[in-house]
């Protein structure tokens, strides 16, 4: 069943993204990626688009129903930090993290949810943050807006849950990305520390939680956070 499903991932030229779509690809699905610059995987078909701009993502979807057809699992991942204490926060800081991490979560799922109407069946996975829950000094904003995407999957739960569409969110805790290898080494070992685990997670990790709620096998899940933190959060 697999193959004959479309799937869109919003982010996937790096990171978490791109090892989601990666996963996709090899279970055989048919995957888009948006990025504003560089590539997806091999195999997938890279669309620009800036999830801050309506008329930028329906342009996306639009060329990915064209060369794919309509987009039945879409995972919302495209995201920014701008980290900083609340005291020093501009209104900027704020608000675009805002507009990319919860707006763009917003403006991607409402293109999609179109079509899934339409096929009565649909998968929307959004990529949150340990952080969502447990509160991290000086992200506020970032916070804030993964915090967020709970109440959206729940409450598109119980708008759409009976067409065929599930909502869940996937809350990723320390990965092995980019972003965490620049950190000093004995930032690295105090974040290890507090992670019952001991250890990074893998973003292939993260992409199998995503791969499992994109299948049959989770057609009963929705309104669900799926934490992929070796414990850090439990119970938030």
């Amino acid at each position: 069943m697999s193959s004959e499903r479309v799937v869109l991932v919003t982010g996937g030229n790096r990171g978490i993204g791109r090892a989601i779509a990666e996963r996709f690809v090899q279970e055989g699905y048919r995957v888009a990626v948006t990025a504003r610059s560089g590539e997806g995987p091999e195999g997938t078909l890279t669309v620009r688009a800036d999830v801050t701009d309506a008329a930028a993502v329906d342009a996306a979807f639009t060329e990915v129903e064209r060369e794919l057809g309509a987009v039945e699992i879409v995972v919302a991942n495209a995201g920014i930090t701008k980290d900083t204490l609340l005291m020093r926060m501009s209104e900027d800081d704020f608000d675009s993290v805002v507009a990319t991490n919860l707006g763009g979560a917003f403006r991607v799922v409402k293109r999609a949810s179109k079509g899934m109407l339409k096929a009565r069946f649909g998968r929307v996975i959004l990529i949150s943050s340990v952080v969502g829950l447990y509160g991290s000094a000086g992200q506020v904003n970032y916070a804030s807006s993964k915090s967020a995407l709970v109440g959206f999957a729940r409450s598109l739960t119980r708008e759409l849950g009976a067409r065929g569409i599930t909502a869940n969110v996937v809350a990723p805790g320390f990965i092995e990305t980019d972003m965490t290898a620049a950190l000093p080494e004995d930032t690295q070992a105090e974040y290890r520390k507090s992670i019952p685990a001991g250890r990074y997670g893998s973003a292939s990790e993260v992409a199998g939680a995503v791969a499992w709620l994109a299948s049959d096998d989770a057609a009963y899940i929705s309104g669900a956070v799926i934490p992929v933190d070796g414990g850090l959060g439990m119970g938030h």
